[in-house]
């Protein structure tokens, strides 16, 4: 070619492109890492690209001129190498596969690689070999394949739209929304297919996740027309993504579409429900938040009054209440009131059961067949004979009728199968007549509030027979104890939880000895309170055996090992009158108070002990004077223990407010639990104060001076 007939000297920038090329490449290849090896006739390599160096790991002037069989190949697969390559070159055809390629390091890498002869100008042949990471490709062969069924088959529409939003793709289901076929989208401007002014939003929505890259989730839902069902409205919810190359450059946004009539049309008939479902949100935040009954019923009263109804009423059935009133199904029925609400000043209030107050309703009232029938009572217009069927008597009907109460709900209280009473709503001043959305409401809230009462009224029914048991099984004190004056006392947990095992005891021993006794089962509950019956019953027996209260100690570890998974701590202690002594043993439990008149009291210093239970290890019994005047403070641990307190720093408060040793112990007993008990003290307490009386010795006795005698 003569040098005129050379072409101009242009640059790659100055070249026009084609409409609608990009001018910027595809990162495909980049990801794919597509290494290029040229070989010459010998087998030979004479070029060598940098993906080379990245896939193979030899630089291009460690691979040029060497053969490329021995550099790349491993020596067991080296003959067959040499023989391809050989075909290559004389017959022409191409070879593509998978082969192990020795790297520089040592290592065999799968290679997915495409050979092929070249013919040069000059007439010599070359071998050109495009290799990249088998891993890598198959990896992409994967995602391609998943990504195509993915939106072919996926029941959601989806649309791929360029940077300039006209239709790339559209799935099977978008082509169903629309009813329009992909052929007759690709390459059209969005406004073309979605042309009514409602699309103008998703547009803008688009352009914005273009510039931003912020995905919108079902941020909006558009309604409107489509030529696949024209006399319908329909209802789509939007997603929005921007697609990206792995280089980070824009190459559309992603349009998925899910049709949501169905859920739309339901939302629009149920506008006024969802707005009075904000009373059912605040019910489910507000009632319950305690185990009391009565509180519970107040809580449901505030919720509905003002703006569910004008007045309401809670009233249980009363043998729900007391478990020894039998309920009837024949003649009046009992109601106790629990909770009397309404929205404003009005006569109303007067014609409703007072809370706390227990009325008969006659078989022929509404309160009777709500709960007879468990079934809601709905009275949307409610007139005289509606008021009289409502009130409890006439006089009650007249205070409705002047409140002006002019529609009524009655909503059976009904938790686990068990109609526990019901909730009455009446609105006078708000023109609304209840409806079916109403009942709906109130038929939610009453069923919250049941399962609370049930709750609360099952947790008091086991709480109480824990206590009734508890009680039951605490002693009484002997009315003569020789050289003793004892005061005790026992607090149940709070109400919120459950009884617990601790217990006293005050024992009677022969030779005018009396023994002192405070335990604590662990756990709490009926298991727990029986349990500890069981240990004072046999501490009981013990102690008439005159053993130390050591041995006590270890005749109760054996028994309570064998009962299953309970533990106890317990402190006991034998008086002696006459020796003027305690002998004291220790099983876990807190120290014992002593108290010396005019010395400040102290714990004592006792060998602590393990719980009873764990069994095997003996315990040791301590001598302790104990003379006139002087006085012994056993407790449980409830009396102490805080959650927000260290134990020592309690303690320190016990021995501040027993210091004044010549207090009545009735009056130890209420300054320790007013001082002591803690509001977040969900434990039970058991307290035993014992004070060493004067005592005349006994007949026969020749050393009174032991009365004297202190450690």
């Amino acid at each position: 070619m003569s040098e005129a007939e050379q072409p101009p000297d242009v640059g790659w920038a100055d070249v026009p492109r084609p409409e609608g090329e990009s001018s910027q490449p595809s990162g495909l290849m980049d990801l794919l890492g597509v290494a290029a090896v040229l070989l010459d006739a010998e087998g030979r390599v004479v070029l060598w690209s940098p993906q080379a160096e990245e896939l193979y790991g030899y630089l291009a002037e460690e691979a040029l001129g060497q053969y490329a069989a021995h550099l790349l190949v491993n020596e067991e697969h080296r003959d067959w190498v040499i023989k391809k390559f050989a075909e290559v070159m004389e017959t022409g055809r191409s070879w593509a596969g998978t082969f192990p390629i020795r790297c520089k390091d040592g290592s065999t890498r799968p290679v997915e690689l495409r050979n092929m002869r070249l013919l040069n100008d000059r007439g010599e042949f070359y071998a050109l070999g495009l290799g990249t990471d088998s891993p890598t490709l198959r990896e992409l062969q994967r995602d391609i394949a998943l990504s195509t069924r993915l939106i072919s088959q996926s029941p959601i529409g989806i649309a791929i739209l360029d940077p300039d939003l006209r239709y790339v793709a559209v799935n099977p289901a978008l082509e169903r929304m629309h009813g329009i076929p992909e052929a007759e989208h690709l390459g059209r401007h969005y406004r073309d297919i979605m042309k009514a002014t409602k699309f103008e939003v998703p547009e803008a929505a688009m352009r914005q996740v273009l510039t931003t890259g912020i995905p919108l989730v079902d941020q909006s839902t558009i309604v409107g027309r489509t030529p696949a069902d024209p006399g319908r409205k329909h209802a789509w919810s939007i997603s929005l993504y921007r697609l990206e190359d792995p280089q980070g450059r824009v190459l559309g946004v992603a349009d998925i579409v899910v049709e949501v009539t169905e859920r739309y049309q339901a939302a629009m008939e149920a506008t006024e429900t969802r707005r009075r479902l904000a009373v059912i949100a605040d019910g489910s935040a507000r009632i319950g938040t305690s185990l009391e009954i009565d509180q519970t019923a107040r809580e449901l009263a505030e919720v509905t009054v003002p703006d569910f109804a004008d007045l309401v009423t809670v009233d249980v059935l009363d043998s729900i209440v007391d478990e020894h009133r039998p309920a009837t199904r024949d003649g009046p029925t009992l109601f106790r009131a629990l909770a009397v609400k309404a929205a404003y000043p009005t006569e109303a209030v007067h014609a409703a059961d007072p809370p706390g107050q227990i009325a008969a309703y006659d078989a022929d009232r509404l309160a009777t067949r709500c709960v007879r029938t468990g079934r809601p009572v709905l009275i949307r217009h409610a007139d005289g004979n509606h008021l009289t069927s409502i009130a409890r008597d006439e006089h009650a009907a007249t205070l409705l009728a002047r409140a002006g109460v002019h529609s009524y709900l009655a909503v059976p209280l009904t938790a686990r199968g068990t109609v526990l009473g019901f909730l009455g709503l009446a609105r006078a001043r708000d023109p609304r007549p209840f409806d079916e959305d109403d009942l709906a409401i109130a038929t939610e809230l009453a069923f919250r509030a049941a399962v609370c009462i049930d709750n609360a009224r099952a947790h008091q029914s086991v709480r109480n027979a824990a206590e009734t048991l508890q009680r039951s099984l605490l002693p009484d004190h002997p009315p003569d104890l020789p050289g003793l004056q004892v005061a005790s006392r026992y607090l149940p947990a709070q109400a919120a939880y459950e009884i617990g095992g601790d217990w006293y005891d005050v024992l009677p021993l022969g030779g005018d000895r009396t023994a002192l006794v405070v335990g604590d089962v662990m756990g709490s509950g009926i298991d727990a309170a029986a349990t500890m019956g069981r240990l004072r019953t046999a501490t009981t027996a013990f102690a008439r055996l005159d053993l130390d209260p050591a041995q006590v100690l270890e005749h109760l570890d054996a028994i309570t090992s064998e009962l299953e998974q309970y533990i106890a701590t317990s402190v006991y202690a034998a008086y002696d009158p006459q020796n003027a002594e305690c002998r004291i043993a220790n099983a876990g439990h807190l120290p014992p108070v002593l108290i010396r008149r005019g010395k400040p009291p102290r714990l004592l210093e006792l060998p602590t002990g393990t719980p009873l239970g764990v069994g095997g290890i003996p315990f040791e019994t301590t001598t302790v004077g104990f003379g006139p005047g002087d006085q012994l403070v056993l407790y449980t641990d409830g009396l102490v223990e805080t959650r927000h307190h260290p134990i020592d720093e309690r303690l320190d408060a016990l021995l501040r407010l027993l210091d004044a040793p010549d207090s009545p112990l009735e009056e130890t007993c209420d300054r320790l639990l007013h001082g002591l008990r803690h509001p977040d003290n969900h434990d039970d307490v058991a307290l035993l104060i014992a004070r060493a009386l004067p005592s005349t010795p006994h007949r026969g006795d020749r050393h009174p001076q032991r009365a004297l005698r202190r450690l």
